[in-house]
């Protein structure tokens, strides 16, 4: 072989290396391609060379419980260098069958490289190896969550709580967790109760000593009858665990790993509330509750005013019904009610005392009797129904002037017959003189119409130019097209909340979004801005007075409770006046 051959054979295999240590590598690895609906599958997606803009695929069939986790490897090996750089996801099926992991992309030098997919089949749960040096067997006997319900099976509006404990075994460490599957108590009215500085403390799990941890305390009740499901709080959970490995001190090495936990779904059967003796007007309270109906005073002067309170106190649903409502004699004026509501929650449920506060003003003398007003409510202590009522209240009015029906009593009415009385006058609406006026028809031609049409093309040519450039500008304005289209919506809803009047959820839905919509085109807000404190705070920046703030918040809240609260169409024309109220007002105010 000649030296010219040689050289050229040399330069051909030092080009082929060059090329094939060039080349990039983007490519997906599965620990496994077949596993159980309770098992684990980890995938890797390797790189020969370091990019950007890694984007991975969208994982929808499973829940990610640990990633992504990123490593690098760099090595020299005679003189030749190898670099490799992972990410890892660790992934939990959420139900049996075959899925595709799609392709995941990544920039490198400019270039889009993308994984092949790869076909997963979940099966049925399989037995996990009763294996004592395995991390996940060892986890999975060492670390419970368990959901605590009061009573399975409520009244209709009766109070229950659920407690969430997660119980670790004394032999392991749990690092950190979170949430990755939150209840959502459909059919429920919840509120959860507050766990911060909650301690750990020592108890038992199935016989043998744990440490637990109460993690969430919520108290529901329930809307609805039948078999209700509370489903379950789920969370991935990062602890070590004993290996088979000791240091050379003797001490036993920790593996890490990670345990997805749930609670499991809870069934709740909600009983009804009996029919036999059920009050007319009963309108869903359930507990123990006490009435009281008084006034401020029971004497004063006509146009003085005095405040009439109905009051319910004591233990179960206070937010959930509604005070009963007092008839009062016409010759009384009455102003709308202000509720106030004193309640607090604990895992017994609701305690305090709700009222309705009314404004009433006497317009003339004399002595106005306030009837006695009942309240009903289910007790669930003795399980029947109870009805409360308060004492008629007399008002008496000492100055002021006498009514008109005081007056006319003192006549008797029919004893007399009015005489009519005729004059020479009465036919003088009948005209007995005329003008005439010709009916000939005057010439179109050059009159002032027929200038004026002439002319009204000529007048119409820059009038449209100016309607074009205003219709341009306000096009281009797209942050005011925003608000205007907002504040169209808030009166289309508005509208529809108008049409569904007597229907309570399409009413209370439509009525809701005009609310919303109409502070976005007020406010130029977004709707993830639309929190209760940041619209308080925002109206009363604008100067809308503190008053109708309240107003517009208890429009928002009765909007909220209607799903829980039998609504009538005398309340539903209520709410939908004050809104309407409510809104002329803010405009006004509003700077």
């Amino acid at each position: 072989m000649t030296l010219y051959k040689q050289i050229t054979l040399f330069f051909i295999l030092f080009l082929t290396a060059t090329v094939v240590s060039a080349q990039v590598k983007f490519e997906a690895k599965v620990s496994k391609q077949t596993l159980g609906v309770n098992e684990r599958l980890r995938i890797d997606f390797v790189m020969n060379q370091d990019g950007d803009n890694f984007n991975p695929p969208d994982f929808s069939n499973f829940t990610i419980v640990g990633g992504p986790n990123q490593s690098v490897s760099n090595k020299w090996i005679n003189g030749v260098r190898s670099y490799e750089k992972i990410y890892s996801y660790f992934l939990a099926p959420k139900k049996r069958g075959t899925f595709t992991i799609n392709q995941a992309e990544i920039t490198i030098d400019g270039k889009i490289f993308k994984t092949v997919p790869i076909k997963i089949e979940v099966t049925a749960a399989v037995d996990i190896p009763k294996d004592p040096n395995d991390p996940n067997y060892i986890a999975s006997e060492s670390v419970h969550l368990v959901a605590e319900v009061s009573k399975s099976d409520p009244y209709l509006n009766e109070a229950i709580s659920v407690v969430y404990k997660l119980y670790v075994s004394p032999t392991v460490a749990v690092d950190n967790w979170n949430e990755i599957d939150t209840p959502r108590f459909n059919d429920f009215w919840s509120q959860n109760i507050d766990t911060q500085g909650q301690k750990v403390q020592n108890g038992t799990y199935k016989g043998e000593n744990y440490r637990f941890l109460v993690l969430r305390k919520t108290v529901l009740y329930p809307q609805k009858t039948g078999e209700l499901t509370i489903e379950p709080l789920t969370l991935n959970i990062a602890l070590r665990v004993p290996s088979n490995r000791r240091d050379i001190f003797g001490g036993v090495l920790m593996t890490r790993t990670n345990r997805t936990v749930s609670a499991g779904n809870r069934t709740i059967n909600v009983k009804a509330l009996p029919e036999a003796g059920k009050p007319s007007d009963f309108t869903g309270a359930v507990g123990d509750f006490s009435f009281d109906v008084t006034t401020s005073k029971t004497e004063l002067d006509a146009t003085e005013s005095l405040q009439l309170k109905v009051a319910v106190k004591g233990n179960g649903n206070l937010k959930l019904f509604k005070l009963p409502k007092v008839s009062l004699p016409s010759s009384l004026e009455v102003y709308e009610p202000e509720h106030t509501e004193n309640v607090r929650t604990n895992l017994s449920g609701m305690q305090g005392s709700i009222s309705d506060s009314y404004t009433v003003v006497p317009q003339f003398k004399g002595k106005y009797p306030i009837p006695s007003v009942s309240f009903s409510y289910f007790d669930l202590k003795t399980n029947s129904y109870k009805r409360l009522s308060s004492e008629e209240i007399v008002i008496d009015v000492l100055e002021g002037p006498m009514s008109n029906a005081t007056a006319e009593n003192t006549n008797v009415p029919g004893s007399t017959k009015q005489v009519v009385t005729l004059n020479n006058d009465q036919f003088n609406f009948i005209k007995t003189d005329t003008e005439f006026v010709s009916t000939k028809r005057s010439p179109f031609f050059k009159t002032n119409l027929f200038w004026s049409m002439l002319l009204l093309p000529f007048l119409a040519i820059p009038i449209a130019i100016v309607i074009r450039k205003q219709k341009a500008v306000r096009d281009a304005d797209v942050y005011g097209n925003k608000i205007r289209k907002a504040d169209k919506l808030a009166r289309k809803y508005l509208s529809h909340a108008k049409k569904s009047l007597g229907k309570k959820e399409a009413f209370y839905i439509a009525l809701e979004k005009a609310l919303h919509n109409y502070l976005k085109a007020k406010l130029r807000i977004e709707t993830s801005e639309l929190s209760k404190e940041n619209i308080t705070d925002l109206l009363i920046e604008k100067q809308v007075e503190q008053d109708v703030v309240k107003d517009f918040n208890s429009i928002l809240q009765s909007c909220e409770l209607a799903r829980y609260t039998p609504m009538d169409i005398v309340t539903m024309q209520e709410d939908y006046d004050k809104a309407a109220k409510t809104i002329s007002l803010i405009d006004k105010q509003a700077r």
